[in-house]
């Protein structure tokens, strides 16, 4: 076999090789995964080329001449899609560009395949090794050199837009490979295509432009790590952190160390690394317990703040153990500027103590608030001479007790109480022996009463109680212990000689079922109450006071 006929698969080798390299060398990210896959494709050609010179049977050799420039043309949209993504230019990734690309690519593709009439290409001698293009042919190699005019377009945006250094770095590499792509395809045509009829085929010259291009590659991925996103960003980030961060090994020697710490440590890679040497004088004994937890317990967390007089700075330092599979392979050491923050954080405390001033005042001047609202509320429904509630308050719970019992059946029973012969007090003894002894009255009528009880002042000498849930009999009975009670109560009035006793006229009323129809007033309805037992109550003092006089509604 002539040499010639291995020049295609040696350059197919040296692809794969390449390829090789890639695989094992740099971090594997879905970049990466774009450009193996077209590297792979870039393999085919000069496989194929190979291929078609030594097999024999002619539809094996078109076979593998289809194959190359199928490959051709989708190695050449591939092309455009991986400079888009290498130069950052994503603008030109919309439907419109993508359909006018793959389109044609598409059908050229198929009409090589199809080769209608012998359109694309025609067997010399039989077989394909020497072949004639027809004009699909030449409408490939016109979309291959649109594509790579297009690829162009995408390097020139790229190089003249605001891009950073080392991205126009990579994308002259990128351009060096398109143009070296170009060329060789170009030499190509026009000496094995073009001048054929004059010049002896030379092989291998669209393979070694491949080859050329992706050795630009290579080298760029090699030298300025293009696909290794994770060391780019790392350093991007560390870089751009306001805060200092070292990077020391298991001996305590500088690995790395970021922009932020240069100008206030002066340390290059490799250098030891002293922890005692960069704190400053101060507080020995919180100095001392840092550096002790930082030397002998290294795979613990060892933190400090400290006030660096030179610097004027609040300087928080935390170092922190980088481990590899349990074992502990150095440690990354940050120097945080907090003088802000202590600025910030001394701020709040004082105005936290303010706030907690005024909010102690003002919790003074609610429990103030609320112990005269207690004050004005128990003034504004109790009597203030004897303590009980007044009619007002009356009025409201009778109300309320209206209002649920609507529904249901419940007895209740009102006493109106009257002191028998009050002003003759008055008038004997004054004014204040009168209201010693209605204070008095009210303290003996509140000791019988029941927790649901409500004894009111109705007015002047007059009591009301509110028995709720009680019958006539039960009411009775209770009236007359009352009666009994306050007549053996003996009044002790100071300038008075011997205890002064009273007695009380009572009108009971007895309710079956204390509730209003929807239709009545509920105040109408307590005062007709009301007047009913005012009632028996003056039927009680008619027939002599001292008495009970009981009716039932």
């Amino acid at each position: 076999m002539a040499l010639e006929s291995w020049i295609d698969l040696i350059i197919c080798f040296i692809l794969f090789l390449l390829f090789i390299y890639i695989v094992a060398t740099v971090t594997i990210t879905n970049l990466h995964k774009v450009y193996l896959g077209f590297h792979c494709s870039m393999m085919i050609w000069p496989y194929c080329q190979f291929a078609i010179r030594t097999v024999n049977e002619p539809v094996y050799q078109l076979f593998y001449v289809k194959l190359a420039f199928i490959d051709a043309s989708l190695l050449t949209t591939g092309w455009i899609f991986f400079t888009i993504l290498l130069s950052g230019q994503k603008q030109f990734l919309n439907r419109k560009v993508l359909i006018t690309l793959i389109v044609p690519a598409i059908l050229s593709s198929v009409a090589v395949i199809i080769n209608p009439n012998g359109w694309f290409v025609l067997p010399v001698n039989g077989g394909y090794v020497e072949r004639i293009y027809g004009p699909i042919f030449w409408v490939n190699l016109s979309i291959l050199i649109l594509h790579a005019c297009v690829s162009l377009y995408i390097v020139y945006v790229a190089l003249v837009s605001d891009q950073a250094p080392r991205i126009k770095n990579q994308i002259m590499y990128m351009l060096k490979g398109i143009l070296a792509v170009c060329v060789f395809l170009l030499l190509d045509v026009l000496l094995n295509v073009i001048l054929d009829d004059y010049l002896p085929v030379i092989p291998g010259f669209t393979s070694l432009g491949i080859a050329v291009s992706a050795a630009f590659f290579v080298i760029t991925i090699h030298q300025d790590k293009v696909f290794d996103i994770v060391t780019i960003a790392h350093q991007d980030i560390i870089n751009t952190m306001e805060y200092g961060i070292l990077v020391l090994d298991d001996q305590e020697r500088v690995v790395e160390i970021n922009q932020a710490l240069l100008p206030q440590i002066s340390l290059t890679s490799g250098a030891a690394f002293n922890m005692a040497s960069y704190l400053p004088a101060g507080d020995m004994v919180k100095i001392g317990e840092f550096l002790q937890s930082y030397e002998e317990t290294p795979l613990e967390i060892a933190e400090i703040e400290l006030f660096y007089p030179s610097l004027q700075m609040y300087i928080s330092i935390h170092a922190a153990p980088i481990m590899v599979s349990g074992i502990r392979v150095g440690r990354i050491v940050t120097f945080q500027n907090i003088t802000e923050l202590r600025r910030l954080i001394d701020e709040t405390h004082h105005q936290n103590t303010i706030l907690q001033e005024r909010n102690e005042a003002l919790v003074k001047v609610h429990e103030e608030l609320f112990r005269s609202n207690d004050k004005l509320r128990k003034m504004a429904i109790t009597d203030s001479l004897t303590g009980c509630f007044n009619r007002h308050y009356l009025m409201q719970q009778l109300e309320n007790e209206i209002l649920q019992n609507r529904d249901d059946k419940a007895a209740a029973t009102i006493i109106l109480i009257d002191i028998d012969f009050f002003k003759r007090v008055n008038d004997q003894y004054g004014h204040l022996a009168g209201d010693t002894v209605i204070c008095s009255t009210v303290e003996v009528l509140q000791r019988s009463l029941r927790p649901a009880d409500i004894l009111a002042r109705y007015g002047g000498e007059e009591f009301i109680i509110y028995l709720p849930d009680t019958l006539e009999q039960g009411a009775t009975l209770f009236a007359e212990q009352l009666k009994t009670s306050i007549e053996s109560n003996k009044i002790k009035i100071d300038y008075v000689d011997e205890p002064v006793s009273v007695t009380i006229s009572i009108g009971l009323l007895s309710i079956d079922d204390f509730k209003v129809a929807q239709s009545v007033d509920a105040a109408t309805y307590l005062n007709d109450l009301f007047k009913t037992a005012d009632k028996a109550l003056y039927v009680a003092k008619h027939q002599g006071r001292n008495r009970i006089v009981s009716v039932t509604r």
